[in-house]
């Protein structure tokens, strides 16, 4: 029997060359984007599943379906995330919106790639595997090659305003960070960050920890777990006239430090002053889109 026949007849959302498969509810596969996000350990479902700001979704977004079914009884059908363990096709499934969040959190760049695909295949652009020719377009017929064409092109156009996208947000950090700076430094580069409130931000991240046992006189360390990852420290000798010498720390940004903050910038995560006008930077012409 031909191979031909094995070839599935719906075509799931592809990303690295990893297949994005839903359940029989169209609950998305996060472990999948997982594995085609090329990320680690620390970017895995079950981490995100963990944070604050995952828990707050799936609520809401549970509540809101609540609201909608009018019922109290959420089956497993409506709930918007559901775990599968064993089976053909484990994973956790989580609805659309969820899993665009996830991808958020993993980076804003995958997140533009995870949001265009998922457009792509709503809009039924994602068209069905054609067993006879592999989904090939006709190209005898000088219509369907034209309009294979034309889609093609606007495939490429796309890409290319991603690819500029994200060469105008590196290009952008490369002008805003500088080696030396501090948190509140590189924060106050960034349009509308409450720089007070950056190094607190941290802290909730265990990127930095205050050592002085007064909660009003701050004295910021640098972590175990951000140290010379995120950060690092410089020293100082105070020596206060009529007072003992004592050393002074500074925490300083390392660049891949600087990317992480600034990537939370970009998914709006930061503390934001209230009269924000969410550009992303104090250069009016530089729009990027998270």
């Amino acid at each position: 029997m031909s191979n031909l026949m094995n070839i599935p007849n719906k075509n799931f959302p592809m990303i690295a060359g990893v297949e994005i498969y839903t359940d029989e509810n169209s609950r998305f596969n996060i472990n999948a984007l997982h594995k085609a996000s090329g990320e680690g350990e620390h970017k895995a479902p079950n981490q995100w599943l963990r944070t604050k700001q995952a828990k707050k979704l799936i609520s809401e977004l549970e509540a809101n379906l609540l609201k909608s079914k009018q019922t109290a009884n959420v089956q497993s059908t409506h709930k918007v995330i559901h775990a599968v363990n064993g089976g053909s096709s484990p994973g956790t499934f989580a609805h659309e919106l969820l899993a665009i969040e996830y991808a958020g959190w993993i980076s804003p760049k995958f997140r533009l790639m995870v949001n265009q695909i998922f457009i792509d295949y709503r809009t039924g652009k994602l068209a069905p595997i054609d067993p006879t020719n592999f989904g090939l377009p006709n190209f005898l017929d000088p219509a369907e090659s034209a309009i294979a064409w034309a889609e093609q092109h606007k495939k490429v156009q796309l890409l290319g305003v991603q690819v500029q996208h994200l060469e105008t947000e590196n290009d952008c950090l490369k002008n805003l960070f500088k080696e030396g700076m501090t948190p509140t430094q590189f924060s106050k580069m960034l349009n509308g960050v409450n720089s007070q409130q950056i190094n607190h931000y941290l802290a909730a991240k265990n990127w930095l920890y205050n050592e002085s046992k007064s909660g009003n006189n701050l004295r910021w360390r640098v972590a175990a777990t951000a140290r010379d990852k995120y950060l690092t420290e410089k020293q100082n000798e105070i020596s206060p006239h009529g007072a003992n010498s004592f050393i002074s720390y500074r925490p300083v940004l390392l660049r891949k430090g600087a990317q992480r903050i600034y990537d939370q910038y970009l998914a709006d995560k930061l503390p934001m002053k209230k009269n924000w006008n969410r550009l992303y930077t104090h250069d009016n012409t530089i729009q990027i889109v998270a």
